[in-house]
C-alpha cells in the first residue's frame, strides 16, 4: 500500500532504497487496475482511494494471464479469466482456482508521483 508516513521520503531516498517512479496519481482511475513495468517486472497498480495505491504482480498465479485487466473487488483483484481473486495487501487468493500467492511490491507516494519497488515484499512481512 502506499505509505506518506515512514521513510524513505524523498525522490532521491526512494531511488537509493530501489523504488522507481511509476506514474502520477492522476493516470490511475479510482478503483480500477492498470498495468506497469516496474524494473523487469510487469505490475498491476489499483488506486483504491484518493492516495491508497497497491502494486501486485500482473500474472496470475493459475491461468498465467494479465490481472491488470480484472475487476477490482473491494480489497481485491479479480482475474478475468477464472475468477480468482487476490488480496492488494498480501497477493494470497480467497477463492479458486487459484492457490498460490502472487507477489505484491511495496508503494511509496512523494506529492503525487507513484513510486514501486521491483523486489517483492517477503511473505513474512505482510500483514496476516
Amino acid at each position: 500500500m502506499s505509505d506518506t508516513s515512514t521513510h524513505p521520503s524523498t525522490a532521491a531516498d526512494l531511488a537509493a532504497a530501489g523504488y522507481e517512479a511509476v506514474c502520477e496519481l492522476h493516470d490511475l482511475p479510482l478503483g480500477r487496475a492498470a498495468a506497469a513495468l516496474v524494473g523487469d517486472r510487469q505490475v498491476a497498480l489499483v488506486r483504491l482511494s484518493d492516495r491508497e495505491v497497491y502494486a501486485i504482480d500482473d500474472i496470475c498465479s493459475h491461468g498465467a494471464v494479465s490481472l491488470s485487466e480484472g475487476d477490482v473487488v473491494g480489497c481485491e483483484l479479480e482475474c478475468w479469466m477464472h475468477g480468482s481473486r487476490f488480496n492488494l495487501r498480501t497477493g494470497v487468493p480467497s477463492c479458486p482456482p487459484a492457490t498460490t500467492r502472487v507477489p505484491v511490491y511495496a508503494v511509496r507516494l512523494v506529492g503525487d508521483t507513484v513510486y514501486v519497488t521491483a523486489t517483492p515484499t517477503p511473505a513474512e512481512e505482510l500483514p496476516a
